[in-house]
């Protein structure tokens, strides 16, 4: 078999920064020796903002601080597809917001992000059914939103990374790889993301059948990882804001090396599906929440984030798939301009 294709490290940089700074942010993953990063909050000055709410002014700030840092953003880490599919009350903090308006403000707004910053990618989500309602119920109606999200994606040449998450409609690899055929756009693939698996109660080896389930869509790979409490009941709900036992890929339930040797021997077809879409390869990026996550977003700091990098390195070594970090070369390079 041919030699893996390297993958491209990133990660959500919020995670990494005491006070979300831009500059903190660019400076830790630059000196962990990554490339690119995923936005979700950032401090540019005016307080901690979701990417959503930036000024043009801000933008054009953060794309400076871009070039003297070395860094390029991997995706939009928006939060689209996070809200409730049926106007009603199920005990729940989701908010709902019409779809037509939802489409024409939340999502035109997401892609034209994309556009400014210069990625292909979009990172969304599925939606929330309601509490306690059987998910099959509103999975036409999720199928048609996402299409329409992935339609306006494929018009404005952005692609839409549909995550794994508990919760939502697409929990589970099964659904997800559902959600993929009927959606049925050269516009959307999906994200997996062991973690979200793992803190539904699930361990190693229902990880891995999830994964297989839905790795025909896959367009790029979050790494978390979590371990499971046996004193927890599993419920079928994930409080969200309740989770603690986030830990580094190669410490949780997840199995992630057993995932990338899964992952390894379709890495090739991946990098050149995701290249056909504009993007430069195949994406794994971290999102380790090793100080505490929640609906929105984690915190790992700057020394949970060096942490986080060292374990997934050392399981794609152990599983052969290469990788690039920032060398001496790469700075001579940026020397010459």
């Amino acid at each position: 078999m041919a030699d893996s294709p390297a993958v491209i490290l990133s990660g959500f940089a919020d995670e990494c920064a005491n006070q979300k700074t831009a500059v903190e942010q660019l400076a830790v993953f630059a000196a962990l020796g990554l490339r690119y990063y995923s936005l979700r909050f950032v401090d540019l000055g005016s307080g901690v903002k979701n990417v959503m709410k930036l000024t043009d002014d801000e933008i054009v700030h953060l794309r400076s601080l871009h070039h003297d840092y070395g860094l390029s953003l991997a995706t939009i880490g928006s939060p689209i597809g996070k809200v409730k599919l049926v106007d009603r009350e199920d005990g729940t903090h989701n908010a709902f917001i019409p779809f037509e308006k939802y489409l024409d403000q939340d999502v035109r707004r997401a892609i034209d992000l994309a556009h400014r910053f210069e990625t292909k990618l979009l990172r969304g989500f599925s939606f929330y059914p309601p509490k306690g309602d059987d998910p099959a119920e509103h999975m036409n109606q999720t199928i048609d939103q996402i299409s329409r999200i992935a339609e306006r994606c494929h018009d404005a040449g952005v692609v839409y990374g549909l995550e794994i998450e508990a919760n939502l409609m697409g929990s589970t690899g099964s659904a997800l790889a559902y959600l993929a055929e009927k959606v049925a756009s050269p516009a959307m693939v999906t994200i997996f993301d062991g973690g979200n698996l793992a803190c539904q109660n699930m361990g190693p080896e229902k990880c891995l059948s999830e994964l297989r389930k839905m790795i025909t869509s896959v367009g790029w790979m979050h790494v978390k990882d979590y371990r499971i409490d046996p004193s927890l009941q599993w419920a079928g709900y994930v409080d969200e804001e309740r989770l603690k036992n986030f830990v580094p890929c190669d410490q949780g339930d997840s199995g992630h090396e057993a995932i990338f040797r899964e992952l390894k021997p379709t890495l090739a077809e991946k990098t050149a599906t995701m290249k056909s879409l504009g993007a430069p390869g195949f994406f794994v990026e971290l999102e380790p929440h090793l100080k505490g996550g929640g609906q929105f977003g984690g915190f790992s700091g700057p020394d949970g984030m060096g942490v986080a990098l060292r374990a997934l390195l050392r399981l794609l070594d152990r599983a052969s798939i290469p990788y690039d970090l920032r060398d001496f070369a790469s700075i001579e390079e940026a020397k010459r301009g």
